[in-house]
């Protein structure tokens, strides 16, 4: 029974670190079709720093050398998420026919900041 519950366990971090990073390529691939004009430039930059370190950040968390470690790369995940989910409404203002696809990487950044949010609640 050992093995069936560490393999649960390795799966469910699996699948976060892939979620994540599947999540950082739909933003480059979104921001690689957007005009680079002096309005989207900077939204660009920012989103893709911002979006692409929440899977970074889970990765270091996973290999954290303490708890505290482990809930401080958290936090940064959590933190990132939500800084993405600024950055996806304001380059969705500035490009309006693209809305709908922000929307959905909207909704995926919300989710990820709940996982992210659960993650360090405390343990009862």
């Amino acid at each position: 029974m050992p093995n069936q519950a560490q393999n649960s366990n390795d799966k469910k971090k699996y699948d976060l670190e892939e979620r994540t990073a599947q999540f950082g390529e739909a933003i480059i691939e979104l921001v690689k079709t957007f005009p680079k004009d002096p309005i989207n430039s900077p939204f660009i930059s920012q989103i893709v720093r911002a979006g692409t370190s929440i899977g970074a950040n889970y990765v270091e968390a996973d290999g954290a050398q303490s708890r505290k470690d482990f809930r401080h790369k958290i936090s940064i995940c959590k933190k990132e998420s939500k800084e993405t989910k600024h950055w996806l409404r304001m380059i969705a203002k500035a490009n309006p026919t693209r809305r709908d696809e922000c929307q959905k990487l909207l909704r995926e950044a919300q989710e990820l900041s709940l996982i992210f949010s659960s993650i360090l609640l405390p343990k009862k």
